[in-house]
């Protein structure tokens, strides 16, 4: 498998590729290429629809000058890895979580901030720590935060002195579950309420009353499923010995 940066005829043949239609997984085999490398490379670049293949190349190519010409500022404010973690890989991985939750629909700085506390052992930072680590605006991790609070995906807490923190743990992620439950529900209400508006026997109320009721059995399983997976958030996982050990 050829490893280093995609060439520009290799983002070529992703671009022919989405405009084929074909999945990622599809190109990336085609390429002989981790399926992850294609997700990021497509996602960081305007994703499938505006994707291309020679503005794509440019902007890997700025990105790294940006990064060499960064290397000793970065260096010295960055905090070596611990568990002998191989940085690269780190970083790596660091961006691949930054795009899948981009696909999801986050900002990117909104989605390398959740990146940042879910890869964090602690999984709780300050401002400033997010700011050194990302090397950002303060406003532009306070504006991020925000919007990850809004939706129940980061908790705000009173650190040492005035600092407050920002965590990450397994009591958010059920909630943000529960959250995300409720708001399918209440979309479902909304649809509903269309019914009586536009007509019980026109098509857009039947469209409607189809997506209420759709909506209503996402929203019901996604709250049964819930509550019958949550101590799963709340078991210590196994030590790898012990889990390698088992036949």
């Amino acid at each position: 498998m050829p490893g280093g940066r995609l060439t520009q005829q290799e983002r070529q043949q992703i671009a022919l590729g989405l405009a084929d239609g074909l999945a990622y997984a599809e190109i990336a085999r085609r390429l002989d290429r981790p399926t992850s490398t294609i997700t990021r490379e497509v996602m960081r670049n305007g994703g499938p629809v505006s994707y291309r293949a020679d503005l794509a190349h440019r902007a890997t190519e700025r990105r790294a000058h940006r990064r060499k010409q960064a290397a000793p500022r970065a260096s010295a404010g960055t905090p070596a890895q611990s568990h002998g973690r191989d940085p690269e890989a780190v970083r790596e991985y660091e961006e691949l979580f930054t795009t899948v939750f981009m696909g999801q629909g986050l900002p990117k700085m909104t989605a390398r901030v959740l990146t940042c506390l879910y890869t964090t052992d602690e999984g709780s930072v300050t401002a400033s720590e997010l700011v050194q680590r990302l090397q950002v605006s303060p406003a532009s991790v306070s504006k991020a935060i925000a919007f990850l609070e809004s939706q129940g995906l980061v908790r705000r807490e009173r650190g040492e002195g005035r600092r407050e923190r920002y965590t990450v743990d397994d009591d958010v992620m059920y909630q943000s579950a529960v959250a995300a439950a409720r708001s399918t529900a209440h979309l479902g209400e909304v649809a509903r309420q269309g019914v009586g508006i536009l007509g019980p026997d026109t098509p857009a109320a039947h469209r409607l009353e189809n997506i209420a009721r759709f909506l209503d059995f996402v929203s019901e399983s996604i709250s049964r499923a819930v509550e019958q997976a949550r101590d799963i958030l709340y078991t210590k996982p196994e030590p790898t010995s012990e889990r390698t050990e088992k036949p």
